[in-house]
């Protein structure tokens, strides 16, 4: 019996998926099932009670699954700790960060750290605010980027900075002359937004309600570049993280106009398992994103 064979088992018993768990070990679905079998046929009892409409783990599976947490934290405590001695910064880290963050925050701090560090493969996928949740807790990736994070018992939540939110609109609109603008001067104005299941959106929501404004979204997409595009072409105004728009307002493509009434921010966080062992790598990269924030 090998460790990868238990990590595939708890990889299975958290996700309830043979799709996921193969992808997370980066091997077949055939490939979990036969190591299933063999765990099966080494232990002489049934761990899974295979079901179409229904995953369990048997008494036995989930004896199983208890223990192998714990050898298996205790083998990649037992690496993690050797590597720290040798003083040896490699391996993969598996990122999953929503657009805004991973299009325009993220760059700058990979690019940096694979210059310090270049045996590490940092692997970046890009996802919605709540399949990067999903990701982080069924062991897809080893950490998650996300805006605005909440609070969950089985997640580490690590504050990295706060990004300014300005009002963006066409170059040619009257806001565009402004200095900055009012709450109240919003009234009326066609929005174009996020989706209004992504936590920006239910922040912003939030906000616009407080200072008296209903606003009347004429779109509403899933990421922020097509959200700024659709300003882009003067089909209405936004409100949306400064960073995302330092680009697009030195090519005079949009403008972004602070906001009067106060100081607002998307808090930008990393997220990663409880209890996960952090690699000397994951301890690095979190490093950076913290003291360079």
């Amino acid at each position: 019996m090998q460790i990868e064979s238990l990590k595939v088992f708890c990889d299975l018993a958290e996700t309830e998926s043979f799709t996921k768990a193969a992808q997370i070990n980066g091997v077949t679905q055939s490939a979990v099932s036969q190591q299933i079998s063999s765990l099966e046929r080494m232990f002489k009892s049934l761990l899974i009670e295979r079901s179409k409409k229904k995953f369990r783990l048997t008494r036995e599976g989930q004896m199983l699954y208890d223990f192998s947490k714990q050898i298996i934290q205790t083998y990649e405590s037992l690496h993690s700790k050797l590597q720290e001695l040798k003083d040896i910064i490699s391996g993969t880290i598996r990122v999953a960060t929503i657009y805004s963050i991973g299009l325009h925050d993220l760059p700058p701090y990979i690019k940096k750290f694979l210059k310090s560090y270049p045996t590490v493969n940092v692997h970046v996928e890009y996802r919605r605010a709540n399949q990067v949740y999903d990701d982080v807790l069924s062991n897809v990736v080893d950490m998650g980027l996300i805006a605005y994070p909440v609070k969950d018992s089985k997640l580490e939540i690590v504050a990295l900075r706060k990004d300014p939110l300005v009002l963006i609109c066409h170059p040619q609109h009257p806001f565009a002359r402004q200095k900055s603008v009012r709450f109240k001067a919003l009234a009326g104005q066609k929005f174009i937004g996020f989706e209004p299941d992504i936590p920006t959106r239910k922040a912003l929501d939030k906000i616009l309600k407080e200072h008296g404004v209903d606003p009347k979204y004429a779109m509403e997409f899933d990421n922020i570049e097509t959200v700024k595009r659709a300003v882009e072409i003067d089909a209405g105004i936004s409100i949306v993280p400064q960073g995302t728009v330092i680009q697009d307002v030195a090519k005079q493509t949009l403008a972004a106009v602070p906001i009067e009434d106060g100081s607002f921010y998307r808090p930008i966080a990393a997220i990663y398992k409880k209890n996960k062992v952090l690699s000397p790598a994951m301890k690095q990269f979190l490093t950076l994103l913290k003291d360079t924030a």
